[in-house]
């Protein structure tokens, strides 16, 4: 269940509320006139059922038009729900809103005005982003020379890169040119600048002479996995993209976190300076392949990926929305 609070200009009201009351999984409207400030308006609030919350929102904003302001909250709880029954009780076990109504835990889609809020979240750049690209580029560097998988893993899950990479993903699939522009030049600026982090702390290594002694050696298994992309690479790649979609679009933090481990982004930016310093030029190129391979790969998944889901969950939820409306045999 949602709870949702609209600001609307008090000449659309009345056609806004005529159509909250006849939509499906709308409860508990309540209007108070002239009660907003800033934006001034009519305060319209309801809540909304998961299931039914896409066509109801997007009803919303056409009816706004960007005059007025929505904001989403979800319900964790609620002591009681519509005709007296508890929202997830029997009477409403799938909280649709519908006394009655059949748990369909699989066709509750997901809330794309929430989804995209998520995402657009993770598309902010301040210092901080660039900062934490620097700092896991270098824990991915020690990973490197020490041969730990531990830190290299340390420095996947350290890097914000994922949250560029999506809302780039997801500016191209809405035409969002502005979005993709920031995204791209936020992943392009905050790569350059883990690998001259990297390059620089690699030649300070090498110059100390406290360079590893395998890796002096030319014994890097885990630089050589990083910089020798194959078939695999473009397989984890896209598995990792759909996962992350997924979690997203369904709230999976866990399996997030998976996708951060799973990609190879902030260890092949590391392994591209750190194998400058030590002059390791075919390692470089190996490792600039990966990290481009990996970052247009997951761009171009979750793009497509919101694009399906989208396609997917607006069928389904119009065959259910008809299906709420449909009357029932002894009606």
């Amino acid at each position: 269940m949602l709870h949702v609070r609209v600001v609307s200009p008090p000449g659309s009201t009345d056609h806004l509320v005529e159509q909250l009351a006849t939509s499906p999984g709308v409860r508990n409207l309540v209007v108070l006139a002239g009660a907003a400030r800033r934006p001034d308006g009519d305060a319209v609030q309801f809540d909304l059922a998961v299931r039914f919350a896409n066509p109801v929102l997007a009803q919303v904003r056409a009816q706004l038009r960007e005059r007025g302001s929505v904001v989403i909250e979800n319900v964790d709880g609620a002591a009681s729900g519509p005709e007296g029954q508890d929202v997830d009780g029997p009477g409403d076990p799938a909280g649709t809103g519908e006394p009655g109504a059949r748990r369909r835990d699989d066709e509750i889609p997901p809330v794309w005005e929430m989804v995209e809020a998520q995402i657009r979240t993770g598309g902010a750049y301040p210092p901080s982003f660039f900062t934490l690209l620097v700092i896991a580029g270098l824990i991915g560097a020690v990973g490197i020379l020490t041969n730990s998988q531990i830190l290299v893993v340390a420095a996947m899950v350290v890097g914000p890169e994922y949250g560029a990479i999506m809302a780039t993903a997801l500016g191209i699939d809405t035409g969002d040119r502005r979005a993709v522009r920031h995204g791209l030049a936020a992943l392009v600026t905050g790569f350059a600048l883990a690998v001259l982090a990297t390059l620089v702390f690699g030649l300070l290594i090498r110059w100390s002479g406290h360079t590893p002694h395998l890796y002096k050696l030319g014994i890097r298994p885990v630089s050589d996995l990083i910089n020798t992309p194959n078939v695999f690479s473009v397989v984890v790649a896209v598995l990792a993209g759909i996962v992350g979609v997924v979690s997203l679009t369904e709230s999976r933090a866990n399996a997030l976190i998976g996708v951060f481990i799973s990609v190879t982004t902030i260890p092949a930016a590391s392994d591209m300076g750190l194998s400058a310093a030590y002059s390791s030029w075919s390692e470089v190129r190996g490792s600039t392949f990966q990290l481009l391979l990996n970052v247009v790969l997951l761009i171009v998944v979750g793009a497509l990926g919101l694009r399906l889901l989208r396609w997917v969950w607006r069928r389904r939820t119009a065959k259910a929305a008809a299906g709420a409306r449909r009357p029932s045999p002894g009606a």
